[in-house]
């Protein structure tokens, strides 16, 4: 039940307030994309990730699109 009056003279402003760019926002595969990729990593018994997996992918598509476009990428 609500109350009529709420008293927020403690209250913090923006306490719990993160900028859009420090969320981590979920991605989620279609099931063929990712059965594809986790049948390849245990395939080749590899410790790597999914996450690393999808990352470096993405990594080298954006790289290729900047060569295309004639822009260089930037390692950080």
């Amino acid at each position: 039940m609500m109350k009529d009056e709420y008293d927020f003279s403690g209250a913090e402003q923006g306490k719990f307030y993160r900028p859009i760019e420090e969320l981590d926002i979920p991605i989620y595969l279609d099931k063929e994309v990712k059965e594809f990729f986790m049948d390849r990593l245990k395939a080749k018994g590899h410790g790597f990730s999914l996450n690393q997996v999808i990352n470096t992918l993405l990594k080298k598509d954006i790289e290729i699109s900047n060569q295309l476009n004639g822009k260089s990428i930037t390692k950080a």
